[in-house]
C-alpha cells in the first residue's frame, strides 16, 4: 500500500494497466481509499507473478481493495493460486467483487497470521499486516512463509542512501534485519524516485550446506 497510490492511476494511460487493476482503483476510490500500491511497484510485481511456475502459490499481505493482486496475477499462467487477506471488512469485500470470476485469486478477511499458517509460498507479498519488522512488529519466521528458493517483497520504502540503512534518523531494523539474515539473499530495487521495494530469495542455511 502507498500514500497517495491510488491518485496516480489517473495519469496513467488506461491502455497499460490491467483491467482488474482498473477495477481495484475504481474500488478503492469508491471507498475513498487512497493507498493503493504505487504502479512502479505494480509493474515488479507483474514480473515477479509472471515468472511463478504452474502449480506455485502465491501470497499477498495487505489485499487493500486488489490493485496489487491485479498486477501479480494479470499475467500469471492460469495454474499459479493466489491467496491474498485483508483485516479491513469493507476493503476486503470489494476485492471480493473485483476477483469474483477469477478462478485462481482467493480473497480472505482477516488479519495475517491466518494467512501464514496457509504457507509456506513459493512468492510472499508483504503489503500490510505484521510479519515484515517494518514499523517494529514482530518479524514472522521466513521458514514458515516462504519456500527454500521462493521470494518475497516487501514494498513502500525510501530509497536507500547509506549503509546500514536509516529512516527518520535512526536504522532501520525492518529492512537491516531482512538484508542482513543468514537465509535470504535480498537487493532493494528502486521503482520510483521516493519508492523502493526490498525483493528477497529464501536461501537456507541447511539447504546451501
Amino acid at each position: 500500500m502507498s500514500l497517495g497510490g491510488t491518485a496516480m492511476y489517473a495519469a496513467l494511460d488506461p491502455a497499460t494497466v490491467p483491467p482488474l487493476v482498473r477495477d481495484a482503483v475504481a474500488a478503492a476510490e469508491q471507498l475513498s481509499f487512497e493507498l493503493c500500491v504505487h504502479p512502479a511497484t505494480g509493474r515488479l510485481l507483474q514480473s515477479l507473478g509472471a515468472g511463478v511456475a504452474p502449480g506455485g502459490r502465491v501470497a499477498e499481505i495487505g489485499t487493500g481493495t486488489g490493485a496489487g493482486l491485479g498486477w501479480l496475477s494479470s499475467y500469471a499462467d492460469p495454474a499459479v493460486e493466489f491467496v491474498s487477506i485483508e483485516l479491513d471488512e469493507a476493503r476486503a469485500a470489494a476485492a471480493q467483487t473485483v476477483f469474483r470470476d477469477v478462478s485462481n485469486v482467493t480473497v480472505l478477511q482477516g488479519d495475517a497470521g491466518e494467512l501464514y499458517e496457509q504457507g509456506p509460498f513459493d512468492l510472499l507479498v508483504f503489503d500490510g499486516g505484521w510479519g515484515t519488522g517494518k514499523t517494529g512488529d514482530r518479524r514472522v519466521e521466513l521458514a514458515d512463509v516462504v519456500k527454500p528458493f521462493g521470494s518475497f517483497t516487501i514494498d513502500d520504502f525510501a530509497p536507500m542512501k547509506q549503509w546500514p540503512p536509516h529512516f527518520n534518523g535512526e536504522i532501520d531494523q525492518g529492512r537491516h534485519h531482512w538484508l542482513t539474515h543468514p537465509d535470504v539473499r535480498a537487493t532493494e530495487i528502486q521503482v520510483a524516485p521516493t519508492m523502493s521495494v526490498l525483493v528477497g530469495l529464501h536461501t537456507p542455511s541447511v539447504v546451501r550446506a
